[in-house]
């Protein structure tokens, strides 16, 4: 292997270490950009990863191919070293929580970590072609350079393949934007939501799981059981609640599921990345994202309650529910590139005269699933 080369390849290598030390904690606290407001993160991210796909593509073919130039693949790596890994790092840090919210920075975050990670696989990849041709040349100067293995370009294809994957991935994040992918998680939790509600529509309580072990214990079970009809009362009553309980939390759900498709129609498809992130109130739509979130989960244990026949724990977690709904929703009434300072003329706006009524409507089946409730439950 040429001195050159050597350098150089040691040079890339070290790079990348350093670059992924300092996209990981502490080291990115430090490292963060502080918020810009000029919109160049995004179309820095899509050129330096375009750009090094590219240059991995000539990487890739420089060393499957016969003769192994070591000239050209110190140009290919110099590139890399000089403009596109210091690139890729600088947008990657100006993408920062306080302007792009924590969830999207995090996202862009593991994504470049993962471009650097993966080529470096290949620069490794490389170096060891180099060094086994390098050693067979000393073995044997006079002898015509070989073809390189099958399992050697095997892995270098390989190698390439998932840095353009990863590349592929953050160029897509980044096309999409901050409101895209926001979008996009608010969809995904909204069909979590559908799932479980789904889920429950389709329960049947009076399915009697006990004929499994009945079937099982054979008859002796049958045995214990004559003459046992005030048991068999009590399970018809609570098979009763069960049926009535799963109707109130039904009626109770669908408000909760009309919240996400209200806010995203309302709030995301309504605005374009360079005004949320010139003035956006990202603080609230942290919030609002939290929430969103957590509906879910609150619902998927309600659930899970009431197939226990926990009735009492469900109604608890239906309360949470309601709550998180409640305040996603408040934290929807501004537009998203609105605060508090500029949110003159919004109470006209259509989500706003909507959260109004949604509220009636919430109250009011919140009532149905147990007489009684009080928000202090929640």
């Amino acid at each position: 292997m040429s001195q050159q080369l050597t350098t150089v390849l040691t040079t890339t290598l070290t790079l990348l270490n350093q670059f992924q030390e300092t996209l990981s904690p502490p080291s990115l606290a430090q490292s963060t950009q502080p918020p810009s407001k000029d919109g160049k993160a995004l179309p820095l991210l899509t050129a330096s990863s375009s750009a090094l796909k590219a240059q991995v593509t000539k990487l890739s073919l420089l060393a499957i191919s016969t003769p192994f130039t070591h000239s050209a693949i110190v140009n290919v790596l110099r590139a890399c070293n000089d403009s596109v890994l210091p690139s890729l790092l600088t947008a990657t840090l100006l993408v920062n929580p306080a302007e792009y919210t924590t969830a999207f920075h995090t996202e862009v975050l593991v994504l470049s970590k993962g471009i650097l990670s993966e080529f470096a696989t290949l620069v490794k990849c490389v170096k060891a072609i180099s060094e086994n041709k390098d050693q067979s040349k000393k073995q044997n100067p006079s002898k015509k350079e070989a073809e390189l293995p099958q399992t050697e370009k095997d892995s270098v294809t390989s190698a390439t393949g998932r840095v353009w994957d990863a590349c592929d991935a953050l160029t897509h994040i980044a096309a999409n934007g901050v409101v895209g992918f926001i979008t996009h998680r608010v969809e995904q939790w909204r069909d979590l939501v559908r799932d479980a509600v789904d889920e429950l529509e389709n329960w049947d309580p009076e399915e009697d799981d006990d004929d499994f072990f009945d079937d099982i214990l054979g008859d002796d079970a049958g045995e214990k059981s004559d003459g046992v009809e005030s048991d068999e009362d009590s399970d018809d009553k609570g098979t009763e609640a069960l049926s009535e309980q799963k109707k109130s939390s039904l009626r109770f759900l669908k408000p909760i599921l009309q919240v996400y498709p209200a806010i995203i129609k309302n709030r995301f498809k309504v605005i374009q990345d360079e005004a949320f992130t010139a003035s956006g109130d990202v603080a609230r739509v942290e919030k609002l994202l939290l929430h969103l979130k957590n509906i879910p989960d609150q619902i998927d244990e309600a659930a899970g309650a009431l197939y226990e026949d926990d009735i009492d724990l469900s109604v608890k977690f239906l309360l949470k529910t309601q709550k998180s709904a409640s305040q996603a929703v408040e934290s929807a009434k501004l537009p998203l590139d609105a605060n508090d300072a500029n949110s003159e003329g919004t109470t006209g706006d259509k989500f706003s005269v909507w959260s109004s009524t949604w509220s009636k409507v919430m109250d009011e089946v919140a009532k149905s699933i147990r007489p009684g409730s009080t928000e202090s439950e929640q």
